[in-house]
């Protein structure tokens, strides 16, 4: 398949992050969160995103790719630079992403202990003053899925809060989280947990 003819859609979230969906696979089935310029060496398409200036992490899950900045240059104009990167990494031939990196990942039952610790010791008496609670509800490989229910449920800022503060508190501690899902609103997006789970 023509590498040129990759579609990809951008989907900013907020003015520091952005997820761009790819029309096959990057990663087929696996996520990996690259924190650092160093987490992403060896891997083409991550270390080739770290080199556009204020790139300061990079996500990537099955077909997407959610990329923070620490600039403010406008999302239309750091898009093409993205674009035009994921077309030439496909082009390139090399492996998009490292081979062995899922071999460097904690066991899921040690990832599902780690994030609960965090819930219960950090996340969840924050939100417990607005009557909120984050729920873990599944942890697969190293994607993790969560549900906002009290106070949170239905609240306008709920994906605003999980994506700033409980993913954040939560990449903090296990860095080696891929994915963080909320399954409150199951209708957004991509969703794995519930396609996998018949839904």
């Amino acid at each position: 398949m023509d590498p040129t003819q990759i579609r990809i859609s951008a989907d900013p979230i907020t003015t520091a992050m952005c997820r761009f969906t790819v029309d096959r696979p990057v990663y087929p089935n696996q996520s990996f969160y690259f924190g650092t310029k160093e987490k992403a060496a060896g891997s083409t398409l991550p270390s080739r995103l770290f080199e556009i200036p204020g790139v300061t992490s990079v996500l990537i899950s099955h077909d997407q790719i959610t990329v923070t900045k620490g600039t403010m240059e406008e999302w239309p104009i750091l898009g093409k630079q993205i674009g035009a990167l994921i077309r030439e990494s496909f082009a390139s031939g090399l492996p998009l992403i490292r081979e062995d990196l899922g071999s460097t990942l904690p066991p899921s039952d040690v990832i599902r202990e780690r994030v609960q610790e965090v819930l219960d010791m950090d996340i969840n008496p924050a939100v417990a003053s607005h009557g909120g609670v984050v729920e873990l509800i599944d942890v697969k490989g190293n994607d993790v899925f969560v549900r906002m229910g009290g106070g949170c449920q239905g609240c306008g800022m709920a994906s605003m809060t999980l994506r700033q503060g409980v993913e954040s508190a939560i990449r903090r501690t296990v860095p080696e989280v891929g994915a963080i899902m909320d399954t409150t609103d199951h209708a957004a997006g991509r969703n794995p947990y519930y396609a996998s789970a018949g839904h």
